[in-house]
């Protein structure tokens, strides 16, 4: 299992998926930490298994232990994070922005990782998860970080092309299953 397995199995109508996904992947100039966290956190924030599946092993094998944990843990607590965030940002009424949260994500302070690396993660999960309030939060970090425009587009380059290849696997599988189940 592997990128190339992965590319391998987009279907010939998505081509420019499979192209973006060697050349987000594979002509990253993201270090490699900051390359296979974004990765991985993105193929768990995908919830497509296949995709997972696939990058998952890679993504281990360029990650040392702490930033394998710190990946998943982004994806972990930006899950959390992009739906409450999001919901109360589109709340027509402004007083819940006025509310503790009172939830727990001691990770962010102390992610086992260089805290870029971990806010680059947050930023490409919550450009999946489509939380404004989650990504301009996470931009301002990095950047207030010295971290430039063209590596913060990086993180989120990679995002939408693992979410398209998700989306688009999963839904030829789906039909693949429906097509058995007609006779077909």
């Amino acid at each position: 299992m592997s990128l190339d397995s992965l590319k391998a199995s987009v279907p010939d109508f998505a081509k420019d998926l499979k192209l973006n996904l060697g050349s987000v992947i594979g002509n990253s100039d993201l270090p490699q930490q900051q390359l296979w966290g974004t990765v991985l956190s993105c193929a768990i924030a995908a919830r497509s298994p296949r995709v997972l599946r696939e990058l998952e092993p890679e993504a281990k094998a360029n990650l040392s232990p702490e930033a394998y944990t710190a990946a998943k843990s982004a994806a972990a607590v930006m899950a959390m994070n992009n739906v409450f965030y999001r919901t109360r940002h589109l709340l027509s009424d402004p007083e819940y922005g006025t509310l503790r949260a009172g939830l727990r994500m001691n990770v962010i302070g102390n992610p086992g990782v260089e805290k870029v690396d971990f806010e680059l993660w947050s930023l490409a999960v919550s450009a999946i998860n489509g939380c404004g309030q989650c990504l301009d939060s996470h931009e301002q970090v990095l950047r207030k970080a010295g971290v430039d425009r063209e590596t913060i587009q990086e993180a989120f380059k990679i995002a939408s092309v693992i979410q398209a290849v998700a989306v688009t696997l999963d839904a030829e599988a789906a039909l693949d299953a429906e097509a058995v189940l007609a006779g077909e």
